[in-house]
């Protein structure tokens, strides 16, 4: 399952790279175009800008954490994956997107010092952002949603197992220690 995991990852990273590609090939900075609108109000829009932080410009020219910290989460995540903890396709693919997202904004600052961002959500002040920030956002909450409300679940009847297999392996003590009492 790891390398179907990577290999999702593989992908998500290529199609990251070949929208920005297509983008960096297609539109100068900051010019937009309007994709959806409803009658006045616009929706979404495509836009080339280019961001040396992280969003909203946050931590702007930070290269140096900007790379670490992702290389950081994406060697957990594969400490994860390689320690055999990971034991849902959920979890797997939670984690190839945690992964793809990464390693796709990763090459854009390696090659640019900078993230090539493209796609506007019109309806309210919102930073611009890629499909790798997309499989960032998807991936982390599908791991959180999994380890809040999923996992938890899954724990529970074994530990139900458990303090029913020791409730009966001490009611059995019980039992014979006071038969010997009685004898």
């Amino acid at each position: 399952m790891i390398f179907i995991t990577l290999g999702i990852a593989a992908v998500l990273v290529l199609i990251d790279q070949l929208s920005k590609l297509y983008i960096i090939n297609n539109f100068a900075i900051g010019e937009i175009k309007e994709l959806i609108s409803i009658g006045s109000q616009k929706i979404f829009s495509v836009t080339h800008v280019r961001n040396s932080g992280a969003a909203w410009s946050i931590m702007e020219g930070k290269t140096v954490f900007l790379v670490g910290f992702p290389l950081l989460i994406i060697g957990f995540v594969m400490f994860l994956l390689l320690s055999g903890k990971v034991k849902t396709k959920f979890e797997y693919i939670s984690y190839a997107l945690v992964i793809a997202g990464g390693v796709g904004n990763l090459i854009d600052r390696i090659r640019f010092k900078e993230v090539v961002d493209f796609i506007k959500w019109e309806v309210f002040e919102f930073p611009v952002f890629n499909i790798a920030d997309i499989c960032i956002v998807v991936g982390a909450f599908m791991a959180c949603f999994y380890y809040i409300f999923i996992d938890k679940d899954e724990k529970t009847p074994m530990k139900r197992e458990a303090v029913t297999a020791e409730t009966e392996a001490v009611s059995t003590e019980v039992a014979k220690e006071a038969d010997s009492e009685n004898e």
